[in-house]
């Protein structure tokens, strides 16, 4: 797949793409009680700012039962809240109350099991890169990082279902993941995995993702190590069980968190319309891949995504060959430095090709690669990759893929492509 660069667990997780999704869960009693405490709170604050005049709705400060008062209330703990202000045609807004970094540490060790706590960090709900928490967690087993974000998504997108999503088996190598459906409508995905999926180093990765029916986006991440990457492995495994990742991420106080996330403001009627990406089937683009395969290959399984990749695994009688493409509009800007050294075809095509180690670093393998462009402002990209094994997180299972660099290069020139959508 084409890389990203990686920001944080949560970033990297909703920017970088996962797969294919399910259903049916029965919700646990703590987030219940947690949004039944949730929902009195508000109906307390609604009552309190009625009486109050001229005070803008506030939201709640955490699952402990403390309260977010007006800022005129003698009680008032210190959280910033935004006043109502008029708006050019006259109507009053008022903005949920911000949660500060310090606000969303105290209420994440407010929800952990009793133990001791180090290299703290907090980003409030007003922050430009969206509100976020990580500490270091020691039950008495050994310390272990855990992170926490928060976003905003568009419910039922193709975002979503990627995200929500457990991952290929032949992309990525875990040991268990579930994605189902809540009553309320919310889907809920935990997964047990890796931070490296070459294995190279043995540390875990636990994850619980929550995006309710109005988007709002809740993520937990831990390891069984002190740090993401970088530090040694300090436990078996991370703290926090299935159970426990699951009432953590279902705290009422979570989906506050994403309310009160800024807005990003509405483009002025006298704004150019944003020329959006066009969307690419990742069916579509296995189906393409599949129907373009010399016939001297078999076909033995196949994946991808729901948008802009797919794979198949191939066998010419010498061993399985795994075959990846990316099909992609918009990747005109890079064209000068991804392409530099490369050729330029007759009808305007930017094409290069690479053979090099794989991606994910198993013993002897190889990816071969060609990469082109097509010319116009739309930047059609088709990228096409061969491996010499059917897995590229296991060793090598040949000598080379099982697609000649020509051949690649027939696969990735095809006029067919244009016709994915």
């Amino acid at each position: 797949m084409l890389e990203n660069d990686r920001q944080d667990p949560f970033e990297d997780r909703l920017g970088a793409a996962l797969r294919d999704a399910g259903d049916g869960f029965e919700a646990d009693r703590a987030a219940l009680v947690t949004a039944g405490r949730v929902r009195g709170r508000r109906a307390l604050l609604r009552r309190r700012a009625a009486v109050v005049s001229g005070v803008a709705g506030v939201a709640l400060a955490g699952v402990g039962g403390a309260l977010v008062l007006p800022a005129d209330d003698p009680a008032a703990p210190a959280r910033s809240t935004a006043a109502s202000a008029g708006t050019p045609n006259g109507e009053a807004t008022a903005a949920m109350a911000a949660f500060t970094g310090d606000d969303l540490l105290r209420e994440l060790k407010g929800l952990l099991p009793r133990g001791t706590y180090g290299e703290e960090s907090g980003r409030g709900s007003d922050h430009q890169l969206g509100p976020a928490a990580h500490l270091v967690y020691d039950d008495g087993a050994g310390a272990a990082a855990i992170g926490m974000g928060f976003a905003r998504v568009e419910p039922g997108s193709a975002q979503v279902r990627e995200l929500m999503a457990c991952p290929d088996h032949n992309l990525t190598p875990y040991d268990d993941c579930t994605s189902d459906r809540l009553p309320d409508g919310s889907t809920l995905r935990l997964y047990q995995g890796y931070e490296y999926p070459d294995l190279r180093v043995d540390t875990k990765l636990w994850t619980a993702d929550l995006v309710t029916a109005e988007g709002q986006h809740v993520s937990v991440s831990e390891w069984n190590s002190p740090a993401e990457k970088g530090a040694p492995v300090s436990r078996d495994e991370p703290p926090l069980s299935t159970e426990r990742l699951r009432t953590l991420v279902t705290a009422g106080v979570w989906r506050e968190v994403v309310d009160s996330i800024p807005k990003s403001p509405k483009p002025s009627r006298s704004t150019a319309p944003r020329t959006e990406r066009p969307e690419v089937s990742g069916k579509s683009v296995g189906d393409t891949l599949a129907a373009l395969l010399p016939g001297k290959l078999d076909v033995v399984a196949r994946g991808g995504q729901e948008s802009e990749y797919a794979y198949v695994v191939v066998d010419d009688g010498k061993g399985r060959s795994l075959v990846q493409v990316n099909v992609q509009y918009g990747m005109a800007d890079g064209a000068g430095q991804v392409y530099a050294g490369g050729e330029i075809l007759p009808d305007g095509t930017r094409l290069v090709t690479r053979q090099e180690p794989g991606e994910k670093a198993g013993s002897g393998v190889v990816m071969w690669t060609v990469d082109t462009l097509r010319p116009g402002p739309e930047g059609f990209r088709v990228v096409i990759s061969a491996f010499n094994t059917g897995d590229q997180n296991k060793d090598a299972t040949r000598d080379a893929p099982a697609l000649t660099m020509e051949e690649l290069r027939v696969l990735a020139l095809s006029e067919k492509w244009g016709g994915v959508h």
